[in-house]
């Protein structure tokens, strides 16, 4: 399965009060990232895929498998989206 990788060329982030903003360089639109979302943003290192990902929430979250699969897919097709990651 393919990394995934931030495309940093194409935002800037910082974190506030535990919230990760990331302004979209190219559409300039802002995403504001807490909790779980937060969580996905961090585990994105360039050698994780998608399930991986999943993985290491499941075992941190009570959460249904389905669930948290669900959520992180969203998320991550959002981002590519916006051009803020890519498989790698």
């Amino acid at each position: 399965m393919a990394q995934l990788r931030k495309l940093t060329a194409n935002f800037v982030e910082t974190e506030v009060d535990g919230e990760v903003l990331i302004v979209d360089l190219d559409g300039g639109e802002l995403f504001s990232l807490s909790g779980t979302a937060r969580d996905i943003w961090r585990l994105i290192d360039g050698e994780r895929s998608a399930d991986a990902i999943v993985e290491a929430l499941q075992q941190e979250f009570t959460a249904p498998a389905g669930a948290v699969e669900q959520d992180v897919r969203a998320l991550l097709e959002e981002l590519q989206d916006a051009a803020l990651v890519a498989l790698a």
